[in-house]
């Protein structure tokens, strides 16, 4: 795992944590929420759960949605055409405005699978 990768994990871990000792209620109930959403086996797998996150976080443009469904997606046991193609729903549904956020999310892609580009 890449340092980039490692750096990105550690500050979200230390930053959801720090909005956790939070006393928000909505904070702490739309965590609750996500976790429910993406864990476990449902109708729909984690795998599956995780790449339709990442269709969802490309559309909606945010990197580090983008870089955390990547990241679980590969742990979920995804291989890297069924990431590429779920990224090209994505492309697809978002259309061209997404090519940045494909370019940041292959170089994620290849640091959190140690693919040599």
């Amino acid at each position: 795992m890449s340092n980039r990768v490692q750096q990105f994990t550690e500050y979200r871990r230390k930053m959801n944590e720090r909005l956790l000792a939070e006393d928000n209620r909505v904070i702490k109930r739309m965590f609750s929420l996500d976790s429910l959403t993406y864990s476990g086996e449902g109708a729909l797998d984690h795998k599956s759960k995780e790449l339709m996150g990442l269709v969802a976080s490309l559309v909606l443009r945010c990197d580090d949605c983008v870089s955390y469904h990547i990241a679980q997606s590969v742990e979920a046991g995804a291989s890297r055409e069924e990431i590429m193609e779920t990224m090209s729903i994505g492309l697809v549904v978002g259309g061209t405005i997404v090519i940045p956020h494909l370019r940041r999310a292959t170089e994620f892609l290849d640091e959190v699978t140690g693919a040599e580009a």
